[in-house]
């Protein structure tokens, strides 16, 4: 697995850490292990590049931020799995715990690409509940955010509102440095549902004219999270991803 500068996530989307920084992220999260809630599940970790596979998908504990805490990451499956998560509150995000599948395939070769997602959020903290969908090239970022939960906010600059894939959006387009992001806020808050993705990528390419027939990389879904003071539970009940 890779690790990248700014917001760019490879296979696993971790993000590079500076040495000290990371040093001291792996001290902390040894010693606060036994801080932890115990779970009765079929793989865990508080390891902060943590990945497991099952079903096709990829699960990631992800803890990349500066100035990060700790975080433990549990499953049952690929659409059943959670972190604990110990966050400050001192801004920027700090970890993104996913799961992912990857499709690899042009987007105009596709006739469907939907995404399904119920999750248990914790009412406090910062974060945002957010598929995070790449092109094969990692050249292209979209952000889908579902719900969101204290003072966050997109890359880039508001473009418009559009209504796509079964959702109302707020679009954002920026740059972070290393590649296009394309963030969609859903103007509601949705702790479950179904994404028409595909929709959401022809949009991109046909009425924004942002990207072109690009190949779908990694879909993934998880959370953004910059503050969960004190340790906070974000538990996944149902995930999946379909296409053809």
């Amino acid at each position: 697995m890779s690790h990248t500068l700014l917001k760019r996530r490879f296979t696993g989307l971790k993000r590079t850490v500076i040495a000290p920084a990371a040093a001291l992220l792996t001290a902390c999260l040894a010693l606060t292990v036994a801080a932890t809630p115990a779970y009765a599940a079929t793989w865990g970790s508080s390891d902060q590049w943590a990945s497991w596979s099952n079903g096709g998908y990829t699960l990631y504990n992800d803890v990349w931020g500066n100035g990060a805490g700790p975080q433990s990451i549990w499953a049952n499956s690929y659409s059943n799995w959670g972190v604990w998560s110990n966050q400050p509150n001192t801004g920027g995000v700090k970890s993104y715990p996913n799961a992912t599948r990857w499709v690899g395939t042009p987007i105009n070769s596709l006739n469907s690409v939907t995404s399904g997602f119920t999750v248990s959020v914790p009412s406090g903290g910062a974060y945002e509940t957010t598929y995070d969908i790449w092109d094969s090239s990692n050249s292209n970022e979209i952000m889908l955010w579902l719900n969101q939960t204290g003072p966050v906010g997109p890359i880039g600059s508001y473009v418009t509102t559009v209504w796509l894939g079964g959702y109302n959006w707020n679009v954002y387009k920026g740059w972070n440095g290393a590649n296009n992001v394309y963030s969609f806020l859903n103007t509601g808050s949705s702790t479950s549902g179904t994404v028409n993705i595909l929709d959401v990528m022809r949009w991109l390419e046909n009425s924004a004219h942002w990207i072109g027939n690009v190949t779908l990389g990694n879909v993934q879904f998880g959370w953004e999270i910059t503050s969960s003071s004190g340790g906070m539970n974000f538990q996944t009940n149902g995930y999946w991803v379909a296409y053809n």
